[in-house]
């Protein structure tokens, strides 16, 4: 009996049916496809639609018509689509029809479905990071999705500063996470107008950083209590400050009226005299009762335009001091919410973990400071005002001692230093950085238990590398090709962002399980470190043959590829152990 030949077909998109396989492996096709989108079937499901999607960022396709039109069309690739558990691929425009088509509700469902799919790998990385580094490194940042200046049909754009240039566009918030076995995991994506600004984002980041991992630190209420008696004595003073100047403001009142009810009186005084005179035939001596009468008038002339103003300033001074006090009951009030719902979240948080934020000095206002703080975490940021840098190198003499810190960085650094209006005192620092012919300065802010000012190379070290979101936004762009907004609806543009941002976590996810599987792997199969660009550019676009298993298959790059003689295995399973809710808050809280 002859044996059957082997189920092989061949594939210009090589990276595409192991992670094909790795997605059917986790679950994402299946829940993907349960969701109910309302477009009529005709030769594809609009859920086939919307996964090829996913699989055209995954493949680092520039533009929606490259599945079509690209130089190897990935919707003629029947064996990427097989290996996605789907019988075809539709034309792109089908893609762009289904992805108008999605509603605000098909957008909740499809960013659920990626955090479902997600959060095991989340929970283990956290798990994993509290038992190895005792905490949890968060980093966060907003960037630029410019468009075209001139354009009228992308929805909810506005002007705003993206990178050098104020344009056209989006602003992206985004939030990653340092994690022990893949480097770095995207958490969270919120799309905004263009003229979104950092400042404004903060507290949304951090929420959206507990929101994904699940845990957060203990909320410092005492410095909060501290902050709101603070507040009530600056509410007090200006308090009475507003009623000092509103009783200056009554004093002058009636010093006008008083003044106008004179100037009327000498007037009508004048006017009579001066009928009385001309009747009479009689000269105005300069002595005469006209004449002392008319410089009575025009004593109260002067004084009117002086009381008015008064009046004027008095009530200006008014208003500005209730302003003041409005505002700071407002804030007190605020403070005071802030208080409750920390003392609520310490109340149902027994075990709280350690974490840090890092964030560019975008973020670094002087209430996104305090509110870090408070909200327990580790800060390290840069501030906001260029005002605090200048009132440092006010602070250089001859004498100061910098410490060199990098290749042309030196820094100097102040501990438990008041900054501004943040109420509570910051470890601060100057850079200094030799560029050339050029020096230029900048300032570090932090606050928490690491004894930053002892070691100022691991200060400089720790902020910097927040380096590694910046990477991943550029990653992003250039990679996953998010330079180019491929659709123009509002809920494909929203999915655009999710599904770049979870592209690159399964990139990294796929990788590992692959080397499970084949651990003798070279680069860049190897996870160590991962070349993210070469397996979504160049492997994701080469060919194979794929050998069909009844657990898997066989990519077997074709000698023509970057990587012939290089097989990938992969088995339709995936299985880790997942850490139990115990282990994520308790066993590794701090003492």
């Amino acid at each position: 009996m002859s044996q059957a030949a082997p189920d092989q077909t061949f594939t210009t998109h090589a990276m595409l049916v192991p992670w094909g396989q790795f997605a059917q492996a986790i679950g994402l096709i299946e829940k993907l496809e349960a969701i109910p989108i309302r477009q009529k079937t005709r030769d594809h499901s609009p859920q086939t639609k919307l996964i090829e999607f996913l699989v055209a960022i995954l493949g680092g396709l520039p533009y929606l018509q490259d599945i079509s039109h690209g130089a190897h069309p990935l919707d003629q690739d029947q064996t990427v689509a097989r290996a996605w558990a789907q019988p075809g691929w539709a034309d792109y425009s089908g893609v762009s029809r289904t992805l108008q088509a999605l509603t605000p509700e098909n957008v909740s469902q499809i960013t659920a479905v990626l955090n479902e799919v997600s959060q095991p790998f989340i929970d283990r990385e956290v798990m994993l990071a509290l038992r190895d580094q005792g905490r949890l490194v968060y980093d966060g940042d907003l960037t630029g999705r410019p468009v075209s200046n001139s354009s009228t049909t992308y929805p909810n754009v506005s002007f705003g500063h993206m990178g050098d240039a104020v344009q056209l566009g989006y602003q992206v918030a985004m939030v990653s996470m340092h994690s022990p076995t893949y480097g770095r995991l995207w958490l969270s994506v919120a799309q905004h107008p263009g003229s979104t600004v950092s400042c404004t984002q903060a507290e949304a980041l951090v929420l959206a950083a507990e929101a994904r991992t699940g845990v957060h630190p203990l909320r410092r209420t005492h410095l909060l209590r501290q902050r709101l008696a603070q507040q009530e004595a600056k509410l007090q003073a200006a308090q009475d400050k507003l009623q000092r100047r509103e009783a200056a403001w009554q004093t002058a009142q009636p010093r006008l009226q008083e003044t106008q009810q004179q100037l009327e009186s000498w007037q009508a005084e004048v006017t009579r005299l001066e009928g009385e005179y001309q009747a009479k035939g009689r000269p105005e001596r300069p002595h005469s009762r006209l004449a002392q009468a008319r410089r009575r008038l025009s004593v109260q002339q002067r004084h009117l335009p002086r009381r008015k103003e008064a009046v004027v300033q008095a009530q200006r001074r008014v208003e500005k001091q209730r302003q003041r006090v409005e505002a700071l009951q407002a804030e007190q009030a605020a403070l005071q919410q802030r208080l409750a719902r920390f003392e609520a979240d310490n109340a149902t948080n027994p075990s709280p973990i350690q974490a840090l934020f890092r964030l560019d000095a975008g973020f670094g206002t002087g209430e996104n400071v305090a509110l870090l703080i408070e909200m327990g975490y580790e800060v390290y940021t840069k501030p906001y005002s260029h005002r605090v840098t200048a009132a440092l190198r006010g602070r250089i003499t001859e004498a100061t001692s910098w410490e060199r810190v990098g290749a042309n960085a030196e820094m100097v650094a102040w501990e438990h230093t008041q900054v501004g209006r943040i109420p509570y005192p910051l470890d601060v620092a100057l850079e200094r950085f030799h560029t050339g012919s050029e020096v230029r300065h900048s300032a570090l802010l932090h606050y928490g238990d690491d004894p930053v000012t002892q070691d100022l190379g691991a200060w400089f070290q720790c902020y910097n590398a927040r380096q590694t979101i910046e990477a991943g936004i550029k990653e992003g762009q250039n990679v996953f090709q998010m330079h180019h907004l491929k659709v123009r609806s509002e809920a494909g543009l929203l999915i655009q962002e999710h599904f770049a941002a979870f592209a690159a976590n399964l990139v990294r996810w796929a990788a590992h399980w692959l080397m499970e599987q084949c651990p003798h792997l070279d680069e860049p199969f190897d996870a160590k470190p991962l070349n993210v660009k070469q397996l979504v550019q160049v492997a994701a676009n080469t060919s194979a043959w794929v050998i069909w298993q009844p657990q898997g298959c066989l990519v077997k790059f074709t000698e023509y590829s970057a990587f012939a003689g290089t097989t990938l295995r992969s088995q339709g399973t995936w299985a880790f152990q997942l850490p139990l809710p115990l282990f994520k808050s308790c066993l590794f809280a701090p003492s």
